[in-house]
């Protein structure tokens, strides 16, 4: 694959450039540095996206960019073109954003700084809204929709859920109730809940503090969605934090400060979200560490639809989800 990287690096002129492996999963990531400065180079994975749906995605990216939203800007190739096919692989160049990512600064730092940077985030997530929403979408902009058949269709965007092999009878018959009382529940409140482009993932991974400033990584997620989910994905990962609460209002306060949002909707949305890495661990049963990633999501999934069912009345801080 590293040589496909250097290969792929000479569309933009960096052929000579240093490439160093980053991240692999939905893609490979290249970091690249050469005298011109430094690159995030990124192999897609065959068949995960149209070739339209990563090219919206930076235009989508090089907008919020242009908004003064802190994102990796697209580069163009030397053809011009924002996106290239190398030996079969769809291939991007975005700049490499410095900084921290909010995972690491959590694990050195105060209950009262992590409110403040939780409230941070949350102010970022609805600039990054508003942002999302002032666009003008081009002409053939296609992206996931991360609406009611998107979550609990036949054909969720991360699979059936409720068919997860290890489920126990009891859990299957949990997930397909759940299934059917939030459907029900997003037709009711449809009409009432805040929707447009969401980035989908942002969890601590995603989230990095650059020389003060608050940005966001990785947008392959990103589409159509109602926006308390980028609420519920952020703060689904520390439901087992004893000042959760704290958090969430400090989350909560930042955002309501630039726009508002139907906070009601949040435990539906928290396990709406549980619900959608069950199904993402599927395809993945067979990776090293999938067995135990597997149980952590069935626990969370499990006591946030009973949470949920139960009106919010049980304790609604499952186990956390490590990415």
């Amino acid at each position: 694959m590293t040589d496909l990287a250097t290969t792929a690096a000479t569309r933009w002129g960096l052929g000579h450039a240093r490439l160093q492996f980053v991240a692999g999963r939905e893609n490979q990531v290249f970091r690249v540095c050469d005298a011109s400065g430094e690159y995030a180079l990124r192999l897609k994975r065959p068949g995960y996206r149209t070739r339209i749906e990563i090219e919206s995605e930076l235009q989508w990216m090089a907008a919020l960019d242009q908004a003064g939203i802190l994102v990796p800007r697209p580069v163009p190739s030397l053809k011009g073109q924002l996106l290239e096919q190398v030996d079969g692989h769809l291939v991007d160049l975005l700049t490499w954003m410095p900084g921290q990512t909010l995972g690491t600064l959590l694990t050195a730092c105060s209950e009262a700084n992590a409110q403040v940077l939780f409230q941070h985030l949350g102010r970022h997530m609805a600039l990054f809204h508003a942002a999302s929403d002032a666009w003008v979408k081009p002409d053939g902009f296609s992206r996931v929709a991360w609406d009611a058949e998107g979550l609990l269709g036949e054909a969720p965007l991360w699979g059936r859920f409720w068919e997860h092999p290890a489920l126990s009878a009891e859990d299957k018959a949990l997930l397909v109730d759940f299934r059917t009382r939030a459907a029900q529940d997003l037709r009711q409140r449809d009409g009432g809940l805040d929707r447009g482009l969401i980035h989908a993932d942002l969890v601590r991974e995603n989230v990095l503090v650059s020389e003060g400033r608050m940005g966001m990584l990785d947008f392959d997620d990103g589409g159509w969605g109602y926006r308390v989910f980028d609420l519920a994905t952020t703060l689904l990962k520390f439901l087992d934090v004893a000042t959760f609460g704290k958090l969430k209002d400090a989350l909560l306060r930042g955002y309501l400060s630039v726009r508002t949002i139907d906070t009601d909707a949040l435990d539906l949305f928290l396990a709406l979200r549980a619900v959608t890495y069950v199904g993402w661990i599927v395809p993945r049963l067979g990776e090293e560490d999938a067995p135990e990633r597997s149980r952590r999501y069935l626990a969370t999934a499990r006591r946030a639809c009973l949470h949920y069912l139960r009106g919010g009345v049980a304790d609604h801080r499952p186990p956390g989800l490590s990415a």
